[in-house]
């Protein structure tokens, strides 16, 4: 009996251990799918044209207000060189952004030999999302033709035009530039075929449009927009536009958005037109960030093509006591840049990188693999029409 007792007094404390054992097992479980990584529905890629640190710092200094870059969590740097110099233009520099390949200096949407490349737009397109774009230059100009055009160079505005038009990935675009598409060498009313052959509606302004229409494009001027102080909150709003006409989209959406003039003022030196440029871009992406914090589900990555005008901020005097705003150049520098990151997937964007790994880190937060150039529709029409577009002579 007594035997008895202790094997049931042992069994009773292997029955116990047993049932902790499978407790703890459930609430891994349990933990292990609670810890799942959220996949971001979103993406909202901000380039600020030109802009490094310095040009972030110069206006943190210079403003009364918080800054939108100090609230991101996640902050990186981007190494900037493109494939055939040190120092990058926005061609390369933006079709390295857009996609995963660096490439030689002037080339829109190519590898160095000629060869066009996937863009994180058309990736994400291909998955599903609507996509957008939005500038403050012409909608042709390098940055954003980037992201839907492959030309060898980037002054073939009329070709960039055409291929825009005819882009079967985007829902809408906003910016300048009408002049490409109504002014044309060519004479072609490619506004006019825009709208009766390729279903788009085009307006001239922000005002009126119809957001629930899914593939317009707004071209508010004929060249680039006015400088930031003439323009006034064109890029802020044109965000919201763009923001409420893709908020519906049902597998999301991917947009890019540009602060295109910062890089101009740098060029130019002109201090005053680069603080303008900067408090505009920064509104433009508090109001991305806003949207990102309710939404709960958008990844905001914010980042430049290259440095502009080697700007530092001296006390000429060396007393440490003032500060001046102090260019070097009026070209771009090999100076890296800062990726700023918020939402599902931004731990990604930390440490040193290069501008062309922010594709792939951009697809792994959405949940996909990045699939290089293996889009199967490269190999149907487009592909062919935009071969024959190579043959085209730049401006």
């Amino acid at each position: 009996m007594k035997k008895l007792t202790t094997f049931m007094k042992k069994l009773t404390t292997l029955s116990l251990v047993a049932l902790m054992m499978l407790g703890m097992m459930s609430a891994c479980n349990c933990q292990e799918k609670e810890e799942e990584p959220v996949k971001a529905k979103n993406v909202i890629y901000m380039i600020g044209d030109g802009m490094a640190l310095p040009q972030v710092y110069a206006a943190m200094l210079a403003s009364n207000e918080e800054m939108t870059f100090s609230q991101f969590p996640y902050i990186g740097v981007v190494d900037t060189h493109s494939a055939s110099n040190d120092i990058t233009d926005s061609a390369a520099g933006g079709t390295a952004l857009a996609s995963d390949h660096k490439t030689k200096n002037s080339m829109v949407g190519m590898n160095p030999d000629t060869i066009p490349v996937v863009t994180v737009l058309e990736a994400l397109a291909e998955q599903g999302k609507e996509t957008g774009i939005v500038v403050t230059s012409y909608v042709t100009h390098a940055t954003p033709a980037t992201f839907y055009a492959k030309v060898p160079k980037r002054s073939q505005y009329e070709d960039i035009a055409v291929q825009m038009a005819e882009n079967p990935y985007l829902n809408l675009i906003i910016g300048g530039g009408m002049k490409h598409f109504n002014h044309r060498e060519d004479s072609i009313d490619l506004v006019a075929r825009m709208e009766n052959e390729l279903g788009w509606k085009v307006y001239d302004t922000l005002v009126d449009i119809d957001t629930t229409c899914k593939k317009y494009a707004v071209m508010a001027h004929k060249s680039h927009m006015p400088h930031a102080a003439e323009r006034g909150d064109f890029l802020p709003r044109a965000v919201k536009t763009a923001l409420k006409t893709l908020n519906d989209a049902e597998n999301g959406f991917f947009l890019m958005v540009e602060g295109s003039q910062i890089d101009f003022a740098c060029h130019a030196n002109d201090s005053t037109w680069m603080m303008d440029e900067m408090m505009d871009f920064d509104y433009a992406v508090k109001v991305a960030l806003d949207f990102a914090k309710k939404d709960g589900n958008t990844l905001v990555v914010v980042t430049a093509d290259h440095e502009t005008g080697g700007l530092t901020l001296p006390d000429p005097k060396g007393k440490y006591t003032n500060v001046t705003f102090n260019y070097s150049t009026g070209s771009h520098t090999c100076l890296p840049v800062m990726v700023y990151a918020y939402g599902p997937g931004a731990e990604q964007f930390t440490g040193w990188m290069q501008n062309r790994d922010l594709k792939g880190k951009i697809m792994n937060a959405c949940g996909f693999e990045n699939f290089g150039d293996s889009i199967p529709e490269y190999d149907g029409p487009r592909i062919q029409a935009i071969k024959v577009n190579l043959d085209s002579k730049p401006e």
